[in-house]
């Protein structure tokens, strides 16, 4: 007795401890993440109210079109903070880097979706046991490696399928950070597949539904959170990817819909100047500027992705 009373003790003690060091973790990382943001404000703040910086760049200067003498276009957005006149503009950044996003997702949601359907739904064990973590381990490839392998191979192979003009460009970025979400949307929705309960299945394919009737009405709509999920998580990682579009997509701020253009995206913008900008300047103000906002770019997604996935989950639980 004395002894099954110490084992349970023990158990309790060992519970508790995973417990607190588990709770412990996570504030600690809460308060981490609360400093980084901390930092990156103080370092963006006083382009409120700095002279310097007030008088160089200029709020109406960050996201409204300028005068710059030009004779074909009047009014423009231009990013070249090291010219004679110092220009600010964030549009080009936000277009190169909503651009690449775009081609990013418009790849890997319905590659990602469609392997994972078919790894839940048809592939055997034995096969989903090689695809699942092939897919994976394409996760852990470092993102220089596939930005060298866009630039070296990819871009070539893009530029002679479709003729561009310009070799490194948006529609290549995108291509290969396609290459970097598929493994994180692909992961979470084949999860998501895979804890639908059974039951559901076989209680339509007791009514006479096909395989493909039971997964397009009654899998997919169960599996629709954690879906969605897996796309906001894989949108995230394609806005704040540096490597990859930095290497190719041609570095270069042209303000352009055009997605064969050379482009640049926010992230590439703080990798590229960061290290030779003048510490404390406007120039170095607005790289930090941008790094917020970044971070609230990624809270406001993750905070509306979380507020859909609730709202989809009690719809679908049939809960008011």
């Amino acid at each position: 007795m004395d002894l099954t009373n110490r084992k349970t003790g023990w158990r309790d003690r060992r519970d508790r401890f995973t417990a607190r060091f588990i709770k412990i973790s996570a504030w600690v990382s809460i308060a981490i993440m609360f400093l980084i943001l901390i930092f990156i404000a103080r370092e963006a703040l006083p382009l409120f109210y700095e002279k310097e910086a007030l008088e160089e760049v200029g709020w109406g200067r960050l996201f409204m079109p300028q005068n710059y003498g030009t004779p074909e276009s009047p009014l423009s957005w231009v990013w070249n903070p090291v010219s004679v006149e110092p220009k600010y503009s964030l549009m080009p950044l936000f277009l190169g880097t909503f651009k690449v996003t775009i081609i990013a997702m418009i790849f890997s949601v319905p590659v990602s979706l469609a392997a994972a359907v078919y790894t839940a739904e048809f592939a055997p064990g034995w096969l989903r046991e090689i695809i699942k973590p092939a897919v994976e381990f394409l996760s852990g490839f470092p993102s220089v490696v596939l930005g060298f392998f866009a630039l070296i191979v990819l871009a070539s192979l893009v530029q002679d399928f479709f003729d561009f003009d310009y070799r490194l460009n948006a529609f290549v970025a995108g291509l290969a950070l396609s290459l970097a979400v598929i493994p994180i949307i692909y992961t979470v929705c084949e999860d998501a597949l895979a804890s639908v309960p059974r039951k559901l299945r076989e209680a339509s394919w007791a009514l006479g539904a096909t395989r493909a009737e039971t997964i397009i009405r009654v899998v997919l709509p169960t599996a629709m959170p954690g879906i969605f999920a897996g796309m906001i998580l894989g949108f995230g990682r394609a806005v704040g990817e540096t490597m990859i579009v930095l290497m190719a997509s041609g570095n270069a701020a042209i303000t352009s819909l055009r997605f064969d253009d050379s482009t640049r995206t926010l992230p590439a913008t703080i990798a590229a100047e960061l290290a030779e900008v003048v510490f404390g300047s406007p120039h170095y103000r607005v790289l930090f500027l941008i790094g917020l906002l970044l971070f609230l770019i990624t809270f406001v997604l993750n905070g509306t992705g979380s507020f859909i996935i609730n709202r989809l989950r009690t719809r679908l639980s049939g809960e008011n």
